[in-house]
């Protein structure tokens, strides 16, 4: 008899006298917590979001739509970036402005080649307010979850307000538990038993975030933001 057999062994007997017909786990235990705490407006909620974030020591920006090429282009230039990671399915105008190259998605791509280009950009799935989290969950425009964690600048654009919501509650109804969840709250970071942080040990050392409002039409590239705000203020990186 192996672990796994005596554990589910366990398991049965504990279980011997249940009625066959007992309340299901999930309609059981009582879930009416909070979904928010408080009432906020959208611009309230995004506000928030940016001031977690900058907790999180991520680095906040802000733009409309038609100045996003110009302004990651200026990420980009600022970083010296030389080659940036690109997901399939990335808007190609959000790269226009700039002249790093672009290295593709590619299944087949080793750590090493990861670990070779400077930034990666991507969107988002949803970012929760309340915590200064960027959930990512591999979609075209995020592409796999080792862009995100092997290259040491990501730059994450998050559309306001419509991919923000105020709790994880809320963000939950948004995802889809079956596909590859990473949830970001700042770049990565650790700290030994005397609590000397360390960044860039599980992901990247630096999380720009840009908040874009609007959206970008076919003569983006080039055109002025309204403006950026930075606020590099510890952070987690998790993948689910």
């Amino acid at each position: 008899m192996n672990s796994r057999e005596r554990i589910l062994g366990r398991v049965r007997r504990a279980l011997a006298d249940v009625p066959h017909d007992d309340t299901p786990y999930e309609r059981a235990v009582d879930r009416g917590y909070l979904r928010a705490h408080g009432e906020r407006s959208a611009e309230e909620t995004v506000e928030l979001l940016a001031e977690n974030l900058a907790d999180y020591r991520a680095v906040v920006h802000r733009c409309a739509a038609d100045g996003l090429p110009s302004l990651i282009a200026r990420l980009l230039a600022r970083r010296g970036t030389r080659s940036v990671l690109v997901p399939p399915g990335l808007d190609a105008d959000w790269l226009s402005a700039t002249g790093a190259a672009r290295v593709p998605d590619r299944a087949e791509s080793t750590p090493h080649e990861l670990d070779r280009v400077d930034s990666v950009v991507t969107g988002c799935a949803v970012a929760i307010a309340e915590t200064g989290t960027i959930v990512l969950d591999g979609s075209p425009d995020q592409g796999r979850r080792r862009i995100t964690l092997v290259p040491d600048h990501h730059v994450c654009v998050v559309r306001v307000p419509d991919q923000v919501v105020a709790s994880v509650p809320l963000a939950l109804e948004r995802l889809d538990p079956a596909r590859p969840l990473t949830w970001i709250s700042g770049p990565s970071a650790t700290s030994d038993i005397e609590l000397d942080r360390v960044e860039g040990v599980h992901g990247p050392r630096t999380l720009e975030v840009v908040l874009v409002t609007g959206r970008a039409d076919a003569g983006a590239a080039g055109r002025k933001d309204t403006g950026t705000a930075e606020r590099p203020d510890g952070g987690r990186r998790a993948g689910g």
